[in-house]
């Protein structure tokens, strides 16, 4: 079934896709609110909910309790920075061999992994 368009999540999908940090719905709706300044919160977590389960962005929970969202849907890593909590793009060679290796441990059928990195980023090592 096709979805109907919707330019307030338009909007929102091209807003994402200019953005490397990894933003939050608020900062989504801080944003886009400039341009549609009667977009309400609601409908930008609904929209974005929407995009991430029909797999057009990416839902990232890094463990801070708060969604983050990614326009990058190919397969990445990310680096957590545990002084600011920022979210950065890790340009590396793919781990994806560790899910063989987990699934030797495994009484079952391993699918897949997510993995996270935790660190300090550039900015906040430069300040310490």
């Amino acid at each position: 079934m096709a979805m109907k368009y919707s330019r307030q999540r338009q909007v929102i999908k091209d807003f994402l896709m200019t953005r490397k940090d990894h933003p939050t719905a608020d900062t989504i709706y801080m944003n886009v609110r400039q341009e549609y300044p009667n977009i309400s919160l609601g409908t930008v977590y609904r929209n974005l909910s929407l995009l991430a389960d029909l797999g057009e962005i990416r839902r990232l929970q890094v463990g801070d309790g708060t969604d983050h969202f990614d326009a990058d849907t190919s397969r990445h890593y990310h680096c957590v920075c545990t002084e600011c909590g920022s979210v950065i793009d890790l340009e590396m060679d793919s781990i994806d061999h560790i899910t063989e290796i987990a699934g030797q441990c495994f009484d079952g059928m391993i699918q897949d992994h997510v993995t996270y990195f935790h660190g300090i980023c550039g900015n906040c090592y430069k300040n310490l």
